[in-house]
C-alpha cells in the first residue's frame, strides 16, 4: 500500500489542461477562462457624471453664484459645445462631462432660477466624476487565465466589449459501475442484488466541478463485457470505475482493462475506506479505479478525482480547504491508515465549531454520508484525543459538495 500523499502526488502528474473552445458570454459563467482577457474598450470611455446635477468650472461654483443654463446632457447625447465663464449644462450620471467642466453640482444642492441655477454648496475640482479609464483601460487584461467565471466576471468581461470567451472544455469523464448485483435506478433489482447509485454520485460530483460525465452501462462481472465498457470509453479524458478492484473472485476489473491495454500505475492505498483503489492508462486515457462501497468511493473521489478533475478543468489543483473543529466525542489512536470520519458540524453555546463524528462508519452507509457536514481527518498512527481536543475536518459546504 502506498500512503495518501504519494497517490496524490502521482495521479496529479499525470494530468494536464484538456484544450479550449471559444463560447458565447452568455455560456460562460462557470467556466475556465483558458486566456487572459484584454479590454478591449476604456471604462469609462471619458470622464462622467457619477450623479445627476450639473456640470461646472469649480472656481465659480461657490455657495451664492448664480449660473447661467446653456444646454443639456443626458447620458447617450454629450452636450456639443463647452463650459464657459458663469456658464453650467444640465447632466445625469453616466453623462460625459463637457469641454471646460471640471466638477459637478448636485441638483439637491442647486436652485433653479430664470434661465439658470444658483449655487446652495461649494464645489470642489474633480467632485462627483468619474474619470476615464478609472475602471480598466484598453489593453488591460482584466481577468486572468485559468479563473473559474463567475457572473461577476461575466459582467467585466462584458463592459470590457467581449461577446466571446475563450474557455478550457468541460474535461469528458466516463463512468463505468461493474457488477452482476447491480441494477440502475428504476430497472429491475436482479436476485440478491441492489440499486447501483455510485455511478449518478460520481457522475453529479464530476458535473459539479465543472466536468461533462457520461455514465456508461453497468457491466457486469465479466472480463469481456468490461472490455467492451473500456472500448467504448476511448477518447474520454478520464475514466472513473467503481466496483470490481479489490481481491475477489469477481474482482475482474483489472483483468479486464488489462486484455485492452491498461498500463496500472499503482493499486491499494494506506486509508479507510477507500484501501482498495486503482490508477493506471489505457493507452492515453487515465483511469481511476474507485472501491465499490459507495462512501469509499465519494471518498475517494474527492481526493483523487477533484483535484485532477481541477488540472483537466484549467485551474490550480488546490489541496482540500482544511478546517479545524473541536471533536464532540474522545477519538481512538490511529492505525497506520489514513482515516476519514463522517461528522455533523454545529457550533456550541459559546459560538465553537463542534464536529461529532457518526457512530457507525460503515463505507455503504450513504444516509449517513448524505447527512455529513464534514470529514475528520485523522492521518496515520494519530494519537487517541479527548473529547473537545482540535481536529483538522474539510467542510463539504466549502468543497460545493
Amino acid at each position: 500500500m502506498i500512503s495518501v500523499e504519494e497517490a496524490s502526488a502521482r495521479i496529479l502528474a499525470t494530468f494536464t489542461p484538456v484544450g479550449a473552445e471559444t463560447v458565447a458570454l452568455a455560456e460562460a459563467a462557470g467556466r475556465i477562462s483558458a486566456a487572459p482577457v484584454i479590454a478591449r474598450t476604456t471604462q469609462p470611455p471619458a470622464d462622467v457624471s457619477a450623479m445627476d446635477g450639473f456640470a461646472v468650472r469649480a472656481e465659480e461654483a461657490r455657495d451664492g453664484a448664480a449660473l447661467r443654463l446653456i444646454g443639456s446632457a443626458p447620458a447617450g447625447h454629450p452636450f456639443a459645445g463647452s463650459v464657459g465663464a458663469g456658464e453650467t449644462v444640465r447632466i445625469f450620471t453616466g453623462s460625459f462631462i463637457p469641454a471646460g467642466a471640471d466638477a459637478v453640482l448636485l441638483q439637491e444642492d442647486a436652485d433653479a432660477e430664470e434661465g439658470g441655477v444658483r449655487v446652495r454648496e461649494t464645489v470642489r475640482p474633480g467632485q462627483h466624476i468619474r474619470r476615464q479609464g478609472q475602471d480598466f483601460a484598453a489593453g488591460e487584461a482584466v481577468i486572468a487565465a485559468g479563473r473559474r467565471l463567475s457572473p461577476r466576471d461575466i459582467g467585466l468581461a462584458a463592459a470590457a466589449d467581449h461577446p466571446w470567451l475563450l474557455v478550457h472544455r468541460r474535461p469528458r469523464v466516463a463512468v463505468l459501475a461493474t457488477g452482476d448485483e447491480i441494477a440502475l435506478p428504476g430497472e429491475p433489482i436482479p436476485p440478491g442484488g441492489i440499486v447501483s447509485s455510485n455511478a449518478h454520485a460520481l457522475a453529479a460530483m464530476v458535473a459539479a466541478l465543472g466536468g461533462a460525465p457520461s455514465v456508461l452501462p453497468i457491466a457486469a462481472d465479466d472480463t469481456e463485457a468490461i472490455g467492451r465498457a473500456a472500448d467504448a470509453a476511448r477518447g474520454f479524458d478520464l475514466l472513473l470505475t467503481t466496483g470490481g478492484i479489490s481481491v475477489g473472485a469477481h474482482d475482474l476489473v483489472q483483468e479486464g482493462l488489462a486484455r485492452r491495454g491498461l498500463a496500472v500505475d499503482f493499486w491499494k492505498i494506506a486509508m479507510r475506506p477507500g484501501k482498495p483503489l486503482m490508477f493506471g492508462r489505457l493507452g492515453e486515457m487515465p483511469v481511476l479505479g474507485l472501491p465499490g462501497n459507495p462512501v469509499a468511493a465519494f471518498v475517494c473521489a474527492l481526493l483523487f478525482a477533484r483535484p485532477a478533475l481541477l488540472r483537466l478543468a484549467g485551474l490550480a489543483a488546490a489541496p482540500l480547504p482544511i478546517s479545524r473543529a473541536e471533536t464532540a466525542t474522545a477519538l481512538g489512536a490511529n492505525d497506520r491508515r489514513f482515516a476519514f470520519l463522517r461528522a455533523r458540524l454545529e457550533e456550541d453555546a459559546a459560538g465553537r465549531l463542534v464536529a461529532a463524528a457518526f457512530a457507525i462508519q460503515d463505507s455503504a452507509m450513504q444516509a449517513v454520508l448524505a447527512r455529513a457536514d464534514a470529514l475528520i481527518l485523522r492521518p496515520p498512527h494519530a494519537p487517541a484525543v479527548a473529547a473537545g481536543a482540535a481536529v483538522e475536518i474539510v467542510r463539504f459546504d466549502r468543497l460545493g459538495l
